[in-house]
C-alpha cells in the first residue's frame, strides 16, 4: 500500500498508531517535537483492557519482564480503615492482565514496535487541508504532503487546533501529584485512600519501588511551589501506608487535569487519536487504553478501506467515540463519587462501592 502517512507526536498515542499502521502494511513518517532525550517519567497503570491492545500490536511478550502485575484493588478511608477491595484478576479474566511500570519501559516497548526511525526534534509548523490531502510545514521551513496525517500529539494537540477540530482542552479542576517513590514500606496491591476531595493512590511498580498518583480538586488554586511539600501537606493525618510513604517521597511531578470533548475527529484526511481526540481526567486510568484501542481500530479500519481514506477514517470514529464517551461520563461519575463529603460517601461505599466501581470498567471488557 502506498499511502503516504504521517503521525504527529511519539508519546504513547503516536507510537501505538505507527506500530499497527505498520502491522497494517503502511510505512508511516513519525515526528516529535521534543527531543529524544526527553523520557517521561512517573509511572502508569495499564488495565487490564490495555494489555489485551498491545496483545493485539503483538507488544505483550516484551511487557511482561516489566513492573509489576496488579491482581486487587483495596479502597480505604483518609484514616487507612477499609472501603472495599477489588477484584482486578477476575474482572479482567480472559481479558488481559493489569500492570503498573515505568512510563520509560512503557516508551522503550513501544519504541521498538515502530519499526522505523522516529523524527525528534521536529515541530508542526502550519498544516494545510485539501479534500485528498493535506501539505505540511515543519518548523525548519521543509513542506511535505501526505494521504493521511495522525494527531497524536495529546492534550494541546497542534494538529487539532490547526485542522480547525477544536480549541482548547478544558480543566477538570484537579491538580495531580506524580511520583516514583524508593524506600517506602512494602506494598503488593493498587491501593487508595479517599480524604475530602482528594485521592492517594499508590501501587507497586516493580523494581522495589512504588509508584504514586494523588490528586486534589482545587480549580482556583495555583500550582504549588513546593510540590513535596504540598502533598505532605495534603495528606498529613492520613492512615494506612501514607505516613511511611510521604517520608519517602523525593520528587513530585505536578499536572492539571483536563478533558478534550470535539465534535468530529477527523476532517479530509487529518484524524486525532488519544488525548488530542478525547483527554479526561486519569481516574479510570484509561488514557493509555483508549490510545491502545485506537491504534489496533485504526489500523484495523485503513487496512479494510485501502486507499479510501475517507471511508477509514468515518469507520474508525464510529466505531471508537461511543466507547469513548462512555468511559468520559464513567470517569466523570466516578470523580463526583470521591468529591462528595465522605461522611456520605464512606459509608456508600463500603455498602456498594465494588458494583458501582466494577460497573465502571464492565462495559470495557469486551474488545474494541
Amino acid at each position: 500500500m502506498t499511502l503516504r502517512i504521517l503521525v504527529v507526536g511519539a508519546g504513547i498515542a503516536g507510537l501505538a498508531v505507527a506500530r499497527a499502521l505498520r502491522l497494517a502494511g503502511f510505512r508511516p513518517d513519525v515526528v516529535e517535537e521534543l527531543p529524544a532525550t526527553m523520557l517521561p517519567g512517573a509511572g502508569i497503570y495499564l488495565p487490564g483492557n490495555a494489555s489485551r491492545a498491545l496483545r493485539q500490536l503483538g507488544l505483550d511478550a516484551p511487557l511482561r519482564p516489566l513492573g509489576d502485575l496488579i491482581f486487587r484493588q483495596i479502597f480505604l478511608d483518609s484514616r487507612g480503615r477499609e472501603l472495599f477491595e477489588m477484584d482486578v484478576a477476575a474482572l479482567w479474566a480472559g481479558v488481559g492482565e493489569s500492570r503498573a511500570l515505568s512510563r520509560a519501559d512503557l516508551q522503550q516497548v513501544l519504541l521498538t514496535g515502530v519499526g522505523g526511525e522516529v523524527r525528534y526534534d521536529t515541530a508542526v509548523r502550519d498544516l494545510e487541508v485539501f479534500d485528498r490531502t493535506a501539505k505540511v510545514e515543519f518548523a525548519d521551513g521543509s513542506v511535505a504532503e501526505y494521504d493521511l496525517v495522525v494527531g497524536a500529539d495529546g492534550r494541546r494537540s497542534t494538529i487539532r487546533a490547526k485542522a480547525g477540530l477544536g480549541g482548547a482542552a478544558t480543566p477538570t479542576g484537579q491538580i495531580v501529584y506524580r511520583s516514583v517513590v524508593s524506600g517506602g514500606p512494602p506494598l503488593s496491591d493498587w491501593t487508595a485512600l479517599l480524604g475530602r476531595r482528594s485521592s492517594f493512590v499508590v501501587m507497586p511498580m516493580g523494581s522495589r519501588k512504588l509508584y504514586l498518583h494523588a490528586d486534589e480538586t482545587a480549580p482556583d488554586a495555583p500550582n504549588p511551589d513546593d510540590p513535596p511539600a504540598r502533598v505532605r501537606e495534603l495528606f498529613d493525618g492520613f492512615g494506612g501506608p501514607v505516613p511511611a510513604i510521604l517520608n519517602a517521597i523525593e520528587k513530585v511531578q505536578v499536572a492539571r487535569t483536563d478533558e478534550v470533548v470535539l465534535d468530529a475527529w477527523s476532517r479530509g484526511p487529518v484524524v486525532l487519536v488519544g488525548d488530542a481526540a478525547h483527554a479526561t481526567a486519569p481516574t479510570l486510568a484509561q488514557g493509555a487504553a483508549m490510545s491502545f484501542e485506537d491504534a489496533v481500530v485504526l489500523g484495523e479500519e485503513l487496512r479494510k478501506a485501502g486507499d479510501d481514506v475517507p471511508a477509514a477514517l468515518a469507520a474508525y470514529e464510529n466505531r471508537r467515540r461511543p466507547r469513548c464517551s462512555g468511559m468520559r461520563e464513567r470517569t466523570r461519575e466516578r470523580d463526583r463519587t470521591r468529591d462528595m463529603p465522605p461522611a456520605m460517601r464512606d459509608p456508600m461505599l463500603r455498602r456498594r462501592g465494588l458494583r458501582i466501581f466494577s460497573d465502571h470498567y464492565r462495559p470495557l471488557v469486551q474488545p474494541a
